[in-house]
């Protein structure tokens, strides 16, 4: 299997499945003397971790990091950094009954199809539970790149969705409720809608928004390296993730170029961002935003038409521990992805 590494310069690559011994990854190119507070990583590591609140899986996992190369008295050394996050809380019988068939819309039915065998036990590599290995790499990509701010917060779940955009919020309260949503009243609504799904063994999706500041101008490529490129490709590498649209994305194209072009201030700046910080593929200094589209969580506790490894369908209930929304666990991941390709640009 290929595929397993991110980014050219800052390079991330991850191992393990959701039922193994452990997940964990290597950093190359790192630069030397970075400090690291691994305080920090661990506070990211918490962000995303199951069992957090009652509106996530319960599958307890510490999430403990443990780094083995690269970091010496506290700082980088230049050399390929390691870690293993151990898997503590597995119960991998909760998969017995799904190892002859497909659930709908997992990975279960492309992966045998294409390498003929898999790790049927809470769907192996193609888990979630991958992303922890990336929140390493990105909270390593964040000291490295600290003038830069990167806030993400869930904008909507579902059909609740938030009114205001990310300059009429006070983002401070992200961390302040369950959901990640700078808005109190609009994320009780969400955690309500969250917890009626659960109960009925249902589940949703929605949206994540990120913002970027204090980005300096010139990051990116033109042609096939352009930094929008490079920051879908790392959004939609996400499980669960279906859309990406940055700046004035798809409400774009109901404007004239006339309403759209953002004129300039004479410093540099300009009057409005409907590019959201990018403009021929490269950094323009203004602040970058994008949304992202998550899906529901494909593993429903209910029963669903399952396919069998000898093509009949058959009715399955889900067991286990899930997520009904991914929206509160994917902030962090969200953050960590595009640290890392900031960080990518930046080295």
């Amino acid at each position: 299997m290929s595929g397993n590494t991110f980014g050219k310069n800052f390079k991330l690559t991850t191992f393990g499945e959701s039922h193994g011994d452990a997940i964990g990854g290597v950093i190359d190119g790192c630069p030397a003397g970075i400090l690291i507070d691994l305080d920090f990583i661990q506070t990211e590591l918490d962000r995303r971790k199951p069992g957090q609140s009652k509106i996530v899986t319960q599958r307890k996992e510490s999430d403990k990091v443990q780094f083995f190369s690269g970091i010496f008295e506290g700082k980088t050394t230049g050399t390929p950094i390691g870690f293993m996050i151990p898997n503590e809380n597995k119960k991998s019988q909760d998969y017995d009954h799904l190892k002859d068939f497909f659930r709908p819309s997992h990975a279960d039915f492309t992966y045998q199809q294409k390498y003929g065998y898999r790790d049927f036990r809470g769907g192996g590599r193609s888990s979630a539970r991958e992303t922890a290995c990336r929140v390493v790499g990105g909270a390593i990509a964040k000291q490295i790149i600290n003038s830069i701010s990167i806030q993400a917060y869930v904008s909507s779940v579902g059909n609740i969705s938030l009114t205001k955009n990310y300059n009429e919020l006070d983002l401070t309260l992200i961390e302040s409720n369950d959901v990640r949503c700078p808005d109190f009243e609009v994320a009780n609504q969400m955690e309500n809608l969250i917890k009626d799904l659960k109960k009925n063994g249902d589940t949703i999706g929605g949206i994540i928004t990120c913002v970027i500041k204090n980005v300096p101008i010139g990051l990116g490529n033109p042609v096939f390296d352009r930094l929008e490129a490079e920051l879908a490709k790392a959004m939609l590498s996400i499980n669960a993730s279906k859309g990406f649209e940055f700046g004035s994305g798809f409400d774009g194209t109901t404007m004239f170029g006339s309403q759209h072009n953002d004129y300039f201030n004479v410093d540099g700046t300009t009057k409005t961002n409907y590019s959201g910080g990018i403009q021929g593929g490269i950094s323009n200094g203004m602040d970058i935003y994008f949304r992202v589209a998550f899906k529901p969580v494909a593993t429903l506790l209910q029963k669903q038409e399952m396919l069998s490894v000898l093509g009949e369908l058959k009715e399955i209930e889900g067991r286990g521990r899930h997520d009904a929304c991914v929206l509160p666990r994917a902030v962090p991941i969200v953050e960590a992805m595009a640290a890392l390709v900031l960080a990518d640009f930046i080295i």
